[in-house]
C-alpha cells in the first residue's frame, strides 16, 4: 500500500484555492488575529524545530493532517517549517523533485526530508506565504511583497501562486505610480531572480508609463507630485526607469524633470550627512552615473553646479568629477555667476578653493564652442558665418560665448579679493576664456584691478603676468583714462593705454575713434582728454630718459669692472704689459666721453625737442685723429649769432 502523502498528493479539483477578484489583494481573507498568530506559530529556532508543534494555519487547513506528524522540514537560515509532504509535493515541483531524490537514496520512502532553502529569493517571508498558498491557508498579497512572493513561486516551481501574483500585478499593483514604485523598489533586493524574470523590466516600464501620463495630463496637485516618488529608488532602479523613458520617446523636458527631481533629492542627502561618509560619496557617483546624457535631457546648470561642488567636496572618484564638468561646459551659457562661484568655494563656502575646477569647466566649454564651429571671435566668425550662410548660427554661438566671458569676468572679480589665491590661479581662470571673445576688456581689467588692489606686494613681473589677460587696446575709453592714471598697474600696461589714447587723439580730427566722441560731449572732455594727452607725452618722456641712463650706466659698469679685471690679470701674470699707443688711448677716451656727452645731451633742459645722437649737440667736439692725425680732443667755440634787424 502506498504511503498516506502518496495518497493526499493526488490532485483534487478543490484543493487549488479560486482566484480572486482583479483588485483583490488577498487570498482567502481571514482575521488578522489569525494571521498574526499563523506568522508567530510558523517560525521556529533550529534547536526547539522538533519540539514545537505544527502551526495553526497547517493544522486548520484538513483536518485529515490534524493527527499527522510533519515529515517535511524546510530550513531557511536561522527559520525552520515543519510541513507535510502529502501537501508540499503536489504543489511545489522543486520539492517534489527533493523529495523523490532523498527517496532514492533514502531507506525508505516514508522517512522524514530535511531540506534547505537559503537561497530561495525572497527569504522565509516569501517561503510562508508560498506554504500557506499550498496548505490553502489565508495570506495577503502587496505591492511589497508581490515581488518576492513572485520570485519564489518562480524558484519553488509552482505555476499557480505565479499565476495568482502575475494577475494582481497587472490588475492592481502596477496600475497606479507609488504601487509600481514599491514593486521597483523590492525588486531591488531580489536581484539577479527579479531581472531574470523580467520582473524589474516590467516594474521599470510601468513608472516610466506612470510618469507619461502624469507629466501630460496631472492628476494631482501640485503637477509635479510623481518627483518625490522617485526618491525611493536607488540608482540602478532610476536608471531603469530613464532607459524606460527613452524606449517610450518620453520628451526632453519629462526626462529632465524627473532627473532633476530625483538628483535634489538625493543631494540632500548626501549634503547633509558628513562630507567623509563612504556611503554617501558612493550614492552620489551612483547618481551621477544614471543621468541621462546632456543631448537627451539638458539638466538645469545650477543643479548640475551644485552637485559639481558636492562632487569635489566628498572627493568622488575623477571619472565622476570629469562627467559632471563636461555636463556643466555643456550649459555653461545658462550659469550664473552665484553657480560658478559655488564651484570654487570649499565646503563651509567661504574660502575660494576649488579654482582649477572652474578653470576645466570653462576650457571645456571653449572646447566646445570651438568644435561646434563658433571658433574665432569677432570680424572672423561673423565673416565665416556670413560666407556659410549661418548668420543667426554664428551669432547665437557668439552671443553664448560673450555671455560666458561676462560671467566668467565677474567670477574672477570675486575671486580676486581671496589674499591667499595664487598669481597663476587668478590667470589661470581670467585667462580661461580666449580674448578675442570679448567684445570690450572692461570686465577684465576690473578683476585685474581688484586683485592687484588685493596683493599690493607684487612684484613687476607678477602685476605683468597678472595684466596679461587683458588687451589694453581693448578697453572703453573710460577703462582707458582710469587705467592711465592707476598706478597699481605695471608701467608696460599705462603705456598701452596712453598710447592708445594718444593715437586717437591725433585721429579725432577725422572724426573717428572714442576721441572724437568724447570730444563730442563739450568742453569738459576735451580737457580731460588734452590732459591725458600731456601726461601721457611727459610720462613717456621721462620714462625713455629713464630707460636709456639705465642703459648706459650699466655699459659704464661693464667696462669699468672689465678695466679693473684687466689690470688685476697684469698684475699677476709678473709681467709689464707693453705701453698702448697714444692715439688709441685717445680714440678710447674720445669714444667714452662721446656716449657720455650724447647721454647728458637728451637731459638738456634748454632744448626745445629731443637731441640728435651727434656728438657736437652740446657744443663739445671731438677729434678722433682721423684727418690731421693729431691725437688731441678741443673744444669748439660756439658761433657768434648774428644780430636781427628789426623792422620799425
Amino acid at each position: 500500500m502506498p504511503p498516506l502523502w502518496v495518497l493526499l498528493a493526488q490532485p483534487d479539483a478543490d484543493h487549488d484555492p479560486p482566484s480572486p477578484p482583479p483588485h483583490c489583494v488577498r487570498v482567502r481573507a481571514a482575521s488578522s488575529t489569525m494571521a498574526a498568530a499563523s506568522a508567530m506559530d510558523v517560525r521556529s529556532s533550529s534547536s526547539k524545530a522538533q519540539a514545537q508543534p505544527q502551526p495553526q494555519w497547517v493544522s486548520s487547513s484538513s483536518s485529515s493532517l490534524q493527527d499527522i506528524p510533519a515529515d517535511l522540514t524546510i530550513r531557511i537560515a536561522d527559520t525552520v517549517f515543519p510541513l507535510h509532504k502529502a501537501v508540499m509535493v503536489p504543489k511545489c515541483g522543486y520539492i517534489r523533485r527533493a523529495v523523490a531524490a532523498a527517496s532514492q537514496h533514502g531507506p525508505s520512502v516514508g522517512a522524514e526530508v530535511d531540506l534547505d532553502l537559503s537561497a530561495l529569493p525572497g527569504g522565509a517571508d516569501a517561503f510562508e506565504k508560498a506554504a500557506r498558498y499550498c496548505y490553502g491557508a489565508n495570506f495577503e498579497i502587496t505591492a511589497r511583497n508581490a515581488a518576492a512572493l513572485r520570485c519564489a513561486a518562480a524558484f519553488l516551481d509552482v505555476p499557480s501562486l505565479a499565476r495568482r501574483v502575475d494577475e494582481f500585478l497587472a490588475q492592481a499593483a502596477l496600475r497606479a505610480l507609488p504601487g509600481a514604485v514599491a514593486v521597483l523598489r523590492a525588486c531591488e533586493g531580489l536581484l539577479p531572480a527579479a531581472e531574470e524574470l523580467g520582473l524589474a523590466r516590467r516594474a521599470a516600464d510601468a513608472v516610466a508609463l506612470r510618469i507619461c501620463n502624469e507629466a501630460l495630463f496631472p492628476t494631482r496637485s501640485p503637477p509635479g507630485w510623481w518627483a518625490a516618488e522617485l526618491a525611493a529608488l536607488a540608482p540602478a532602479s532610476f536608471r531603469r526607469v530613464v532607459t524606460a523613458l527613452r524606449c517610450r520617446r518620453a520628451g526632453p523636458e519629462v526626462v529632465a524633470g524627473a532627473a532633476s527631481a530625483y538628483a535634489e533629492l538625493v543631494l540632500a542627502e548626501v549634503l547633509a550627512e558628513p562630507r567623509d561618509c563612504v556611503d554617501q560619496r558612493a550614492l552620489l557617483e551612483a547618481v551621477v552615473d544614471a543621468l541621462p546624457d546632456v543631448a537627451d535631457a539638458p539638466i538645469a546648470a545650477a543643479l548640475l553646479c551644485r552637485l559639481l561642488h558636492a562632487a569635489v567636496t566628498t572627493e568622488a572618484s575623477a571619472g565622476t568629477c570629469r562627467d559632471l564638468e563636461l555636463r556643466v561646459a555643456a550649459v555653461l551659457d545658462q550659469a550664473t555667476v552665484e553657480d560658478l562661484l559655488g564651484i570654487a568655494l570649499d565646503g563651509a563656502g567661504e574660502r575660494v578653493r576649488n579654482t582649477d575646477t572652474v578653470r576645466r569647466v570653462v576650457a571645456a566649454f571653449v572646447e566646445r564652442h570651438r568644435s561646434e564651429g563658433g571658433g574665432g571671435g569677432g570680424r572672423e566668425r561673423d565673416r565665416r558665418a556670413s560666407m556659410s550662410g549661418g548668420a543667426e548660427v554664428g551669432a547665437s554661438a557668439g552671443g553664448k560665448i560673450e555671455k560666458v566671458a561676462r560671467t566668467v569676468d565677474e567670477v574672477a572679480a570675486e575671486m580676486a579679493t581671496e589674499e591667499s589665491l595664487a598669481v597663476s590661479k587668478f590667470v589661470g581662470v581670467a585667462g580661461a576664456v580666449p580674448k578675442d571673445a570679448r567684445a570690450s576688456h572692461d570686465g577684465v581689467y576690473r578683476a585685474v584691478d581688484v586683485y592687484l588692489k588685493a596683493h599690493p606686494a607684487l612684484d613687476e613681473i607678477e602685476r605683468e603676468k597678472v595684466c596679461s589677460v587683458m588687451d589694453p587696446l581693448r578697453l572703453s575709453y573710460q577703462a582707458r583714462l582710469h587705467a592711465s592714471q592707476n598706478k597699481r598697474l605695471p608701467l608696460q600696461a599705462m603705456l598701452s593705454a596712453l598710447y592708445y589714447d594718444q593715437l586717437k587723439l591725433r585721429s579725432a580730427g577725422e572724426g573717428g575713434g572714442d576721441a572724437a566722441q568724447a570730444q563730442g560731449g563739450g568742453g569738459v572732455w576735451e580737457d580731460t582728454l588734452a590732459a591725458a594727452a600731456g601726461k601721457a607725452r611727459t610720462e613717456a618722456s621721462l620714462a625713455r630718459e629713464n630707460e636709456a641712463l639705465r642703459s648706459e650706466l650699466a655699459r659704464m659698469r661693464a667696462y669699468l669692472s672689465g678695466m679693473q679685471v684687466q689690470q688685476q690679470h697684469s698684475k699677476g701674470s709678473g709681467s709689464r704689459p707693453l705701453p698702448a699707443s697714444p692715439s688709441r688711448v685717445a680714440k678710447k677716451k674720445a669714444r667714452f666721453l662721446g656716449s657720455v656727452s650724447r647721454t647728458l645731451s637728451r637731459l638738456n633742459p634748454f632744448k626745445g625737442g629731443w637731441a640728435k645722437d651727434k656728438g657736437t649737440a652740446t657744443g663739445i667736439a671731438v677729434d678722433d685723429g682721423r684727418h690731421d692725425g693729431s691725437d688731441t680732443m678741443h673744444v669748439v667755440k660756439p658761433k657768434m649769432r648774428r644780430s636781427s634787424i628789426g623792422w620799425r
